[in-house]
């Protein structure tokens, strides 16, 4: 009786210690941080895929630089891989503004 009490309790330990062996190998992606903001557990797996967004100029981005330099009714009217280009009217009249179709949206 006292040999299988013993073989009952080895194989729940065993058990037992399987269990936890997952969990501790899926928490080494945790960082704990002390900042002005008091503590904090971050996990680094959420900044690996922000990082891998796609590079580029988003046509709404593009419209709202074109609107803050003045650009009255302007509309998205091409697309390309290399770049936007944005028409509408200034106080001169009809005007168009192109952008490169990278990170930031520079003006061409």
């Amino acid at each position: 009786m006292q040999k299988t009490l013993q073989f009952v309790l080895v194989g729940m330990a065993a058990m037992s210690g399987l269990t936890v062996l997952p969990t501790i190998a899926s928490t080494q992606n945790l960082e704990l941080r002390v900042g002005p903001g008091g503590i904090g557990v971050y996990d680094r797996d959420q900044y690996e895929r922000y990082d891998r967004r796609p590079r580029g100029c988003p046509p709404r981005e593009a419209l709202d630089i074109a609107r803050g330099e003045g650009l009255r009714r302007a509309q998205v009217v091409r697309v390309t891989p290399r770049s936007i280009v944005v028409e509408g009217f200034t106080r001169r009249g009809p005007d168009r503004m192109i952008f490169a179709n990278r990170r930031g949206c520079p003006e061409i």
